[in-house]
């Protein structure tokens, strides 16, 4: 018993409790040594994430700087071919020249206000989009007026849907290339429409009565500016771009499915 007791004073003595104190102060000041590490660490990589965030924020708007400059010289350069091909009319004394190039200045009229249509509602909220298409489409007509020589009618039908100004504008710049597909390869009516889709979301379609694309054509494998231009699009609205005949098997039809 004497041999017991004494173990059990000797364990309980203050040298031995102090050893127990010590141990936890110096796991504690290990533990408050690797907080201190890893919240610097954080801290650099919040500092480095907010630089990048910064350096995109920059690119960002520096693309969109350039892009607006980039459409204002547009518009200023087809200004100018509007003004010389009109004082090159009036300095002419043949009567078919003067009406010819009057023809030519009406169409750079057209096509500055086609792309001014396109970008008219940027920085808005929602769109109106049979109104934006029903507009877009009527500029792209008056092209048709003045040329002669084609007896394409472009027509819009469907529902009127408020879009977000993101995807309306997508959408028109779809239209816009396609109807430029159409024009180009197809003949007779051009029809552009907007449903609603079975599955959900909407269906936005562009047909033509012209020659039908090849079997098995792959828009995803085409290597024109064109489709390229409808797929950045298609994929920016997260939509799917469909391609089959026109109405009565006739022709082409080209189908976006979106939400």
């Amino acid at each position: 018993m004497i041999e017991n007791l004494a173990k059990w004073v000797g364990s309980h003595s203050p040298a031995a409790s102090d050893n127990v104190i010590l141990w936890s102060a110096a796991d504690c000041e290990r533990e408050r040594k690797e907080h201190e590490r890893t919240e610097i660490r954080q801290r650099e990589e919040l500092a480095r994430l907010r630089a990048l965030l910064r350096q995109k924020e920059d690119l960002i708007e520096q693309q969109d700087l350039a892009r607006k400059e980039s459409e204002h010289r547009l518009l200023n350069d087809l200004q100018v071919v509007k003004s010389l091909l009109a004082l090159q009319g009036r300095a002419s004394g043949n009567a078919v020249v003067v009406s010819q190039l009057a023809v030519a200045a009406s169409r750079v009229v057209t096509i500055e206000r086609i792309h001014r249509r396109l970008h008219s509602y940027d920085g808005a909220q929602r769109i109106a989009s049979k109104r934006y298409l029903d507009d877009l489409c009527r500029d792209f007509s008056t092209l048709f007026c003045e040329d002669q020589t084609r007896q394409q009618v472009i027509s819009v039908e469907g529902i009127e849907a408020e879009l977000p100004a993101v995807t309306g504008i997508s959408l028109g710049f779809i239209v816009n290339e396609l109807i430029t597909n159409a024009i180009k390869y197809g003949n007779g009516r051009i029809m552009v429409s907007l449903e609603p889709h079975t599955g959900g979301g909407y269906a936005l379609s562009v047909s033509n009565d012209g020659q039908a694309l090849q079997e098995g054509f792959e828009p995803a494998a085409s290597k024109g500016l064109g489709m390229k231009i409808v797929r950045s699009f298609v994929e920016k609205i997260d939509g799917e771009l469909r391609v089959g005949l026109g109405d009565n098997g006739q022709g082409t039809r080209f189908t976006v499915l979106f939400q």
